[in-house]
């Protein structure tokens, strides 16, 4: 079963629906440890929560990574590293923040207790209740 992770980003600079025009994308920019140390896990195939920072605070869309980690080529420091996805599918609705931070079940969630984290792992029932929200 493939791990599952959330990656957040500021629409304004890249936008899930972005991701669904270009199709795939190398994820860069990373340079929190603990969001690189999430990063070098990643493995091809993981499943990925994309979530959008910013005025909107709402886990938007899923996609899929299609690589592990890698050095990014474009800078010549060996800890920053990239890894390249694809766009799986919207959620059927956005699930807020406010919700997620509503669920007692999420309280433990990194969303919640570590806001700044830009990558995080989405546990399998973390997962499977926010699709049930964006179900609602």
């Amino acid at each position: 079963m493939p791990n599952r992770w959330l990656f957040k980003t500021e629409p304004s600079a890249y936008s899930f629906q972005r991701l669904q025009i270009d199709r795939r994308t190398v994820w860069d920019g990373v340079k929190n440890n603990l969001a690189l140390k999430n990063l070098r896990e990643i493995k091809r195939g993981d499943e990925i929560l994309v979530y959008h920072t910013g005025s909107e605070k709402a886990a938007v869309g899923i996609a899929r990574a299609i690589s592990g980690a890698y050095p990014d080529p474009q800078t010549k420091d060996p800890k920053l590293l990239v890894v390249e996805i694809q766009v799986d599918k919207p959620l059927a609705r956005p699930v807020t923040l406010a919700e997620i931070k509503a669920d007692a079940k999420l309280k433990n969630f990194d969303l919640v207790r570590l806001p700044r984290l830009s990558i995080m792992p989405v546990s399998e029932e973390q997962w499977e209740i926010i699709e049930e929200m964006a179900r609602r």
